[in-house]
């Protein structure tokens, strides 16, 4: 009966990732309530000092 042991081992690992999973979500999920909120009218940091539209060409192409 080697099949059932493995099944059971299987079956806990599983079962143990899942809550290592879960546990990582909850983690993420209190950080993020916990990061600070833009007000209206701030500027995004990720995009900060990027200017749209085409992009002047690096000194090595104007020679």
């Amino acid at each position: 009966m080697q099949g059932r042991s493995t099944k059971r081992q299987k079956e806990m690992a599983r079962q143990q990732k899942q809550r290592e999973k879960d546990a990582k979500k909850a983690e993420r999920k209190t950080e993020k309530d916990q990061r600070p909120t833009r007000g209206p009218g701030e500027e995004d940091p990720d995009i900060a000092g990027i200017i749209p539209g085409p992009q002047p060409l690096p000194d090595a192409f104007n020679t």
